[in-house]
């Protein structure tokens, strides 16, 4: 089939740093204009037509500027752009909190909300919600406060939108990395070895692990000695030391702020506008699932402590076993576990999971799934040669009303590069005022492994159940069509967004799945049978560790968010840790600093990655599980969860897809194997 042209023509990415600057500045002071001319209208003119609409076409216009050229510091090998990316989100904060803090704008939606009712005028169920959310931004900014506590209030958010800031710029540009010998990488496969960059020092080989993904964490996997994974452990943790500060800061704020605007605290604040809907539902979640987890992962940590105390034995004969645990021993332990019960090697799966047929096989199977086709745009503009850049079509397009919109890779490590994965949404979709449509735009950003002298670059499985999960939001992302951007794709409740790529995570498990994604990078066969058996039985072995660890993260963040005063960060998170995940922590590190998602958009909000697993385990097992790739079931997944976006009640959406309300029956059978009821405030 012939290449269609895209309706709308690419982005380009060849900004210098002036240009991301003057560009953002130009594109602020015509939305300041814009709210300028509608704070001016007299009340009786203030209409839908003349606030809400004129509001949501220039926020939208303005995203469209603003998102791309702050995505510059995530992912430029140029430090001056992502310099001046940094500096660019910073304005485009400060005048974020100065729009949510104009009363003369808000007055004028007030006057418009008072005349669509006294009009009695029809609103389409998308505009109502527009004219609902519109107004609630001004309740909770806090613009029916005094003058001086709106002074006040405005300050404070300038100030932790700037502290946020400089915690993720560490993030990214955090470079650091520690120095073994050979025979203190001992176990580690000698693959990711020969990647590590190595020189001499003291007249003997070492190597250089830096604290990207790829590196450190087969250290923590593989490397027999224990004091070997203690000082890389002790490394990690302590990476951004110097976010630990930032981070008491951000919490001081949001303390005042939350205060200000008549919140018990900031997660009470947060939770407003969730599914979940307040502090106390999260803290009831959290305990009954750590109440039903806990004896699981006691029982689990015994089995791992048992493998740790006949090794001990083996290696040391002579001395007592301490009958520690501790958080270096975990991802060692459970490899060991399942190598030995389940004979399941992670080097060995990797080797039949290489990025070249992974990558293009995921994209296949979606591309079947949700009904759409890549066109791959060779002589595109990018950011970097390695990124790679897609029109995304659907599968029968004959002309341009098929275009979906535009999708970008970039999915190897390098230096000053967001550290993980994450998809932005660069471009929203949504209709134009001339009846015309403004396409979506998605980035996914990863850090694969590379390939070395020896072999391509191989994916470990967990990797593919990221990038599976990854492209789920991807496709929300480009899927979704909404009339209004604020709407579209993955703007929904935070504790609802992950689950759609949650449940994808499934196809990971799937036999047919597997055996269809899997290529030895010398044989070429797939996944042989009884190889993926294994690879499907270990997916809950020591689950209950596992989900414990995420309850750790969970009640660190909504501890920190609900504390009326300041308290000594680094200890709560060492001794939650200990106390929730069941893992000793050696030396107590500044681990806070390296938690990103705080300052990330998932403040009071980290329980949602367990909160969400129930609603996706739901939809998998209700309607997919029997043909996880039937197009059929793709399009009912496409029409009722991802083409409606945040334009209604996610209960609504969940509803219309389950054909009944969402509970928790599939999660709780996923993890203990039996119904156990139903999971608290669903």
């Amino acid at each position: 089939m012939a290449s269609l042209t895209p309706p709308q023509p690419a982005p380009s990415w060849s900004h210098s740093a002036k240009e991301i600057l003057d560009l953002t500045k130009e594109a602020i002071e015509k939305e300041r204009t814009l709210q300028d001319k509608i704070a001016a209208l007299p009340d009786e003119e203030a209409t839908f037509e003349s606030v809400f609409l004129a509001l949501a076409h220039s926020e939208a216009e303005f995203d469209a500027v603003a998102e791309p050229l702050s995505f510059y510091q995530n992912v430029s090998p140029d430090k001056a752009l992502r310099d001046a990316s940094n500096e660019a989100e910073v304005l485009v904060r400060d005048f974020g909190v100065e729009s949510s803090m104009r009363i003369d704008v808000f007055n004028k939606k007030l006057a418009a909300q008072k005349n669509i009712s006294q009009a009695g005028a029809t609103l389409t169920a998308e505009e109502a919600r527009l004219v609902e959310k519109m107004v609630l931004d001004g309740t909770r900014a806090g613009l029916a406060l005094p003058e001086k506590e709106r002074t006040e209030l405005t300050e404070l958010k300038k100030e932790l939108s700037q502290v946020c800031l400089e915690f993720s710029k560490n993030f990214n540009e955090e470079n650091g990395s520690i120095t073994f010998t050979r025979d203190e990488l001992k176990g580690v496969p000698e693959d990711v070895i020969s990647g590590y960059n190595t020189h001499k020092k003291d007249g003997q080989e070492v190597f250089d692990v830096t604290h990207k993904t790829p590196d450190i964490f087969p250290v923590f996997k593989n490397a027999d000695s224990s004091e070997t994974r203690r000082r890389a452990h002790e490394s990690y943790e302590a990476r951004l030391a110097q976010n630990a500060p930032l981070l008491e800061r951000a919490l001081d704020l949001r303390r005042k702020i939350a205060a200000l605007l008549g919140y018990p605290t900031w997660a009470d604040y947060v939770t407003e506008v969730k599914m979940v809907k307040s502090a106390s539902n999260v803290d009831e979640f959290l305990k009954d699932l750590e109440q039903k987890l806990r004896p699981l992962g006691v029982k689990e940590r015994e089995t791992l402590l048992g493998l740790k105390a006949a090794d001990h034995a083996a290696a040391n004969p002579e001395t007592p076993f301490d009958g520690q645990f501790y958080v270096w021993d975990y991802r060692y332990y459970d490899r060991k576990y399942i190598e030995k019960t389940l004979a399941l090697d992670d080097a060995v799966v990797k080797e039949f999971f290489p990025v070249s047929v992974v990558v293009p096989t995921i994209l296949e199977i979606y591309q079947t799934l949700l009904s759409v086709r890549f066109e791959e745009i060779k002589d595109g503009s990018k950011w970097h040669p390695d990124a790679q850049m897609f029109a995304v079509w659907e599968a029968d397009a004959k002309d341009e009303s098929g275009f979906v919109g535009y999708c970008y890779l970039d999915l190897f490590p390098r230096a000053s590069k967001y550290g993980h994965a994450a998809v932005w949404g660069l471009l929203p979709g949504y209709d134009l005022p001339a009846g015309k449509r403004s396409y979506p735009l998605t980035a996914m950003v990863a850090n694969l492994a590379k390939p070395t002298a020896e072999r391509p670059a191989l994916m470990p499985h967990n990797d593919v159940v990221t990038f599976f999960h990854e492209m789920g939001h991807v496709f929300h992302g480009l899927l979704s069509r909404t009339r209004f951007a604020r709407f579209h794709g993955t703007a929904v409740a935070r504790d609802f967004v992950e689950a759609p790529s949650q449940m994808l995570e499934n196809w990971c498990w799937e036999p047919t799945v597997l055996e269809k994604m899997s290529s030895h990078y010398k044989t070429k066969e797939s996944l042989p049978a009884d190889l993926i058996d294994k690879i499907v039985k270990s997916r809950y072995v020591n689950v209950g560790l596992f989900y414990l660890r995420q309850l750790f993260f969970a009640q660190f963040d909504l501890k920190v968010h609900t504390a009326k005063d300041a308290e000594d960060y680094t200890a709560l998170w060492n001794d939650l840790r200990e106390s929730i995940s069941l893992v000793k922590g050696g030396t107590p590190g500044p681990g806070q600093g390296t938690f990103a998602h705080i300052v990330g958009g998932y403040d009071a909000g980290y329980y949602g990655y367990s909160y969400s697993l129930v609603y996706a385990a739901d939809m998998y097992h209700t309607v997919f599980k029997k043909d996880p790739l039937d197009p059929k079931l793709g399009w009912r997944y496409r029409d009722s969860i991802l083409l409606p976006g945040g334009s209604r009640e996610e209960h609504d959406s969940l509803k219309e897809f389950l054909g009944r309300p969402a509970n928790s029956e599939a999660f709780m059978r996923e993890l203990f194997g039996s119904s156990t009821g139903t999971t608290a405030n669903l």
